[in-house]
């Protein structure tokens, strides 16, 4: 289950991406020129990648006609869906941030069951229904506190809801490229994204936040290690998706709310309770379950 590898590894690079991306948007950067950083500084390599590897499988596949239309609604749902994300670290803690964020998985079943008519199975569902146990576990303490109708918990659903509906139009992207290479379509999607999302965000900044592609330049030092954890997280993510039904990547992926808890602890210096605890046991439970099961 090699789908299975590859949404562990993306959730950690994803991980220590958005540890970068907080950092960056506690400085000079704002939320945009923060989610601008993820992509501006893994293009290179990205495209890079993409043309040798393809040159070494024989060229540059062909793509079916809606493989332009699911690209391009991926790449701008991942864009407002990380812009969700970091707006959100204003308002939560570090590991609360992605919790909020997690309401994807269930929202990725159901989109892909609209567009693509992925079925769940029932101990795939069973899965997700534990790891949306662990998930509410976790988000207990910030509900309590300021209540369901506030700005953070608006700002991780809708985060939820772009990155569910990206992560389906992406795998819907990879398996309309001609290969049957899965890091193939992967590579090949993934560069045609970060290209259109570089230009269109350098775009929208240039014209609403001057000075903050300056600043995004200036950041290079830091800002490169996140494009290149951006991109390493987008291969494995991408690949996962061409191999298995993006809900199942996403429920795997969670293991990235353990990942952000214990980062948490490391580098911000906040404390896990004993909910915290309890939380990690259910979304543990919860990958389990898809590995043995799903």
């Amino acid at each position: 289950m090699s789908w299975i590898a590859l949404s562990i590894a993306a959730a950690a690079f994803q991980t220590l991406r958005f540890m970068l991306q907080k950092h960056l948007s506690m400085g000079a950067l704002s939320a945009g020129g923060a989610t601008l950083s993820r992509f501006l500084y893994s293009l290179p390599f990205m495209v890079t990648l993409a043309l040798v590897y393809a040159w070494v499988q024989g060229g540059w596949p062909g793509v079916g006609p809606w493989f332009w239309a699911y690209a391009l609604a991926g790449g701008l749902t991942q864009i407002l869906a990380t812009w969700c994300v970091v707006a959100l670290f204003a308002h939560r803690n570090f590991a609360v941030g992605i919790t909020f964020k997690k309401t994807e998985v269930v929202q990725t079943a159901i989109v892909g069951l609209v567009l693509l008519g992925d079925r769940v199975s029932a101990a795939g569902m069973g899965a997700i229904v534990l790891g949306l146990i662990g998930v509410l576990i976790l988000s207990k303490g910030v509900v309590a506190g300021g209540g369901v109708f506030n700005r953070a918990a608006g700002l991780g659903i809708l985060s939820g809801a772009f990155f569910a509906v990206s992560a389906v139009t992406y795998r819907a992207a990879t398996l309309a490229v001609a290969s049957d290479d899965p890091f193939l379509r992967a590579v090949v999607a993934l560069a045609v994204v970060t290209v259109a999302q570089t230009v269109a965000l350098s775009a929208w900044l240039a014209w609403q936040e001057k000075g903050q592609l300056a600043r995004v330049i200036a950041a290079r030092r830091s800002a490169v290690w996140m494009g290149l954890t951006g991109m390493a997280g987008s291969l494995c993510w991408f690949t996962a998706f061409t191999l298995q039904n993006a809900a199942y990547v996403f429920a795997v992926g969670q293991i990235e709310v353990i990942f952000s808890i214990f980062a948490a602890v490391m580098f911000f210096k906040e404390n896990i309770t004993r909910r915290e605890y309890a939380g990690i046991g259910f979304l543990t439970a919860s990958i389990l379950v898809l590995v043995l099961f799903g």
